[in-house]
Parts: structure tokens; C-alpha cells; sequence
């Protein structure tokens, strides 16, 4: 998994930058497929704001999230990237396999 961090009007401190791997390590727990992750920090007065795009096979899912706090902002993002990853994962687990294939179909 590739990582990209970028911050507007904000430096991302090794601290930061510990939190967010660490965060995002659970993604790679449910989905072994991600191949690319860009997170953008921003600023904008009293608001933090993190947004991150994820780039898996077929699809790219992006997610953002902002609160008064900068890692519990990130804690939001995580949950939201791992719901939708959870859903990637269903559907690309679940492909052609409900009412089984063709040949196993029954003819009537």
C-alpha cells in the first residue's frame, strides 16, 4: 500500500504521519487489494478536515470527515474508508456466486 500525505495551511508531524499509517493499517486487515491511499490535511479556522482517496482494483472510493480535533477527524475517516471497504470486498467476493453459475443452475 502506497501512502501520499499532503496538508494545506498544516505540517504533518511524524506523529501525524504514525497515526494515519497506524489507522489505515486496518484497511489492509479486511482488504489485501489497496494499492494506492492519498490523505489530504487541511486547515480552515477552527476546523480540521481529512480527506482521502483509495485506489483499488476497479474502483476508487473517497472519503472525507472533519471535526474540531485533527485525529479524531482521521479517526471518522478510518471508520468510513472501512465500511466502504467491507462493501468492495462483499462485492467483489460475492461475484457470480448467489444462484451459483450457469452450469449449475437448475433447468425448469
Amino acid at each position: 500500500m502506497n501512502l501520499h500525505l499532503s496538508g494545506h495551511h498544516l505540517e504533518i508531524t511524524p506523529a501525524l504521519r504514525d497515526y494515519i499509517q497506524n489507522k489505515l493499517e486496518r484497511l489492509t486487515n479486511h482488504f489485501d487489494h489497496v494499492i494506492d491511499v492519498k490523505v489530504t490535511l487541511s486547515v480552515e479556522k477552527l476546523i480540521h478536515k481529512v480527506e482521502a482517496t483509495i485506489h483499488v482494483p476497479g474502483n476508487d472510493l473517497h472519503a472525507e470527515s472533519s471535526d474540531d480535533n485533527m485525529y479524531s477527524a482521521i479517526d471518522l475517516l478510518a471508520d468510513k474508508l472501512d465500511r466502504q471497504i467491507l462493501k468492495v470486498k462483499e462485492k467483489f467476493a460475492d461475484h457470480h456466486r448467489a444462484h451459483g453459475g450457469v452450469k449449475h443452475q437448475a433447468v425448469g
